[in-house]
């Protein structure tokens, strides 16, 4: 952030005040009201936060009109189409690419901090056969602080660097292990020989009765998705994190806030949604119908999986996924798969439509990251632990950043309140 150069003024009741104004490297002027409610004893008034800018950031900027993301300069197609997401990893932590010698380093010590506490293996067993994976994962992920205490003390930064290791590391184990115990099937131990999206793929998938072996393009599809979810700036969950942080709470806590949030099926829930919305088209003889239905105001229908909230021309991301899209789907084919027939045919009809470009109602990286995971055999209650998994370092990112900040302080939002004012309480039999 510059130093503060411009200035506006802000007249109330005759009485004018004047508010300093910062320029970022990049994105819209921001207006500084921090001394606002001191000096002139108002509140500003933002549900959803939409137009107010929290903190200062030098992670992940979108600029939402172009379709632009960038990871601490970096376009996320190039970071998606030639790094692979520990790469990624390590730039969003350290804030630049690493030296071979480096990146060797991070992927090794990431690699040998995969496995977790033995009798962390008792906790999922605590859970009902039949708890959504999600569930488990705030959970597990919130008792790490009971087994690793050496690595809870915020105010030491080798404690913040190996708790940022060991969540990275142990989050694919966790998530498998969710998944398996949903499902009735052993855990599988991690690989070392395996690199991070075959690992958490094998742990997946394999059993012990037999060998399992990880295809490339599989592997591949799935790092890619790791990446293109890593961070996304300030949205909810993130945001969630830095607000738990700023109180003071460990790592772990900080990071199962997080997940917590990203549960809720307006934020981490929408490949999810994509995916029921096929299924609830059927096959793809039934799209024309469902077109219509998309056009029609008056019906409650929606496309999920197309179009933004944030990106207003294109997702960036989305360009990336529909390449591993089309791979996986020409690996593993659609014959005997009717949600993938008709996927693939409504991606077809939606971008050969003039009514959907007008709208620019585009296939985002929601849509095609659950074609992926569908037809690799993820059940749709994996999609968000996916998501969580592939976020966990942008978390993290975020809660270093904020504890190095020597401004930071504890979040504290203000209220409009339109309440009651003051009254005399009332004894019972008078009431």
């Amino acid at each position: 952030m510059s130093d503060t150069q411009k200035t506006a003024t802000l007249t109330i009741d005759g009485q004018s005040y004047e508010l300093p104004i910062h320029s970022p490297t990049a994105g819209p002027d921001v207006l500084d009201i921090r001394k606002l409610y001191g000096q002139a004893g108002v509140f500003t008034y933002d549900p959803g936060f939409t137009s107010t800018a929290a903190c200062d950031s030098t992670i992940t900027y979108i600029d939402g009109e172009k379709g632009e993301l960038l990871h601490r300069g970096y376009p996320i197609d190039q970071l998606a189409g030639k790094s692979h997401y520990l790469e990624v990893c390590y730039l969003l932590l350290y804030g630049e690419l690493p030296s071979a010698a480096e990146l060797e380093d991070f992927e090794r010590t990431i690699t040998r901090h995969t496995m977790i506490h033995e009798q962390m293996h008792n906790f999922f067993r605590g859970f009902r056969r039949d708890a959504h994976p999600m569930a488990t994962m705030v959970g597990v992920v919130g008792a790490m602080s009971a087994f690793y205490h050496d690595s809870t003390d915020i105010s030491d930064p080798r404690q913040r660097e190996v708790a940022s290791h060991r969540l990275i590391a142990k989050m694919p184990t966790i998530a498998a292990m969710a998944y398996k115990y949903s499902i009735g099937q052993p855990f599988m131990y991690p690989r070392n020989d395996l690199d991070y999206a075959a690992n958490f793929l094998h742990m997946c998938f394999a059993v012990p009765a037999e060998e399992y072996h990880v295809d490339p393009i599989l592997s591949r599809a799935m790092d890619r998705i790791f990446t293109l979810h890593a961070d996304h700036e300030q949205n909810a969950s993130t945001s969630t994190v830095r607000l738990a942080s700023s109180s003071g709470a460990n790592p772990f806590a900080c990071i199962a806030a997080g997940i917590a949030c990203l549960w809720g099926p307006a934020h981490g829930g929408a490949n999810q949604a994509c995916l029921e919305m096929l299924k609830e088209i059927g096959s793809p003889e039934n799209i024309p119908e469902y077109i219509a239905r998309a056009k029609d105001k008056n019906d409650p229908f929606r496309l999920m999986g197309f179009g933004h909230r944030v990106y207003k021309n294109f997702d960036p991301r989305a360009t990336v996924m529909k390449q591993s899209a089309d791979e996986v789907l020409e690996l593993l084919g659609v014959e005997n798969n009717p949600i993938l027939a008709t996927a693939k045919e409504l991606e077809a009809a939606a971008l050969a439509d003039p009514y959907f470009a007008e709208k620019k109602l585009f296939p985002n990286v929601d849509f095609y990251s659950g074609i992926i995971l569908e037809a690799m055999g993820f059940p749709t209650s994996m999609f968000t632990p996916v998501f969580a998994l592939s976020r966990t370092v942008g978390w993290i990112s975020q809660w270093k950043e904020q504890l190095s900040d020597p401004a930071h302080k504890i979040g504290r939002p203000r209220q409009l309140y339109l309440g009651e004012t003051e009254r005399d309480y009332v004894d019972i039999e008078n009431r």
